[in-house]
């Protein structure tokens, strides 16, 4: 089964966290994403740049809105994703309780449903 575990925490600038106190972080999530690749359960990582880099694309009434921003004002926002392949929502857990975010963010866990690969949309749920 296919996961995504997404850390939702607030940006370290709106928490006042320097470099220097990223520093032991930056090398907790080196570790975990090594230890998922190999474990052979990693699919993708991403830490996401802060949400003031997104950009939100709408399709309203056949027009095109684009914003600078999130599409919603929070404290806490998404910060990076891994996905994974394990055996069931158990394993899943138990990978996201050993995630560095898990200690100041949370971990949302969701199970992929639909996957594009080779050409075509494959059932995964």
């Amino acid at each position: 089964m296919r996961y995504s575990l997404l850390l939702i925490s607030p940006e370290a600038q709106d928490a006042n966290v320097t470099e220097e106190d990223m520093a032991p972080f930056k090398a907790a999530f080196d570790a975990y994403a090594k230890s998922l690749d190999e474990a052979g359960v990693l699919v993708s990582a991403d830490i996401l740049q802060p949400v003031a880099a997104s950009t939100t694309v709408t399709l309203r009434n056949g027009a095109l809105q684009v914003q600078d921003g999130p599409f919603a004002d929070t404290k806490e926002k998404l910060a990076g994703t891994f996905v994974i392949e394990v055996g069931d929502l158990d394993a899943a857990i138990a990978w996201a309780e050993k995630c560095p975010g898990a200690q100041y963010g949370v971990m949302e866990i969701r199970p992929t449903a639909l996957s594009f690969s080779d050409g075509a949309w494959h059932q995964l749920a």
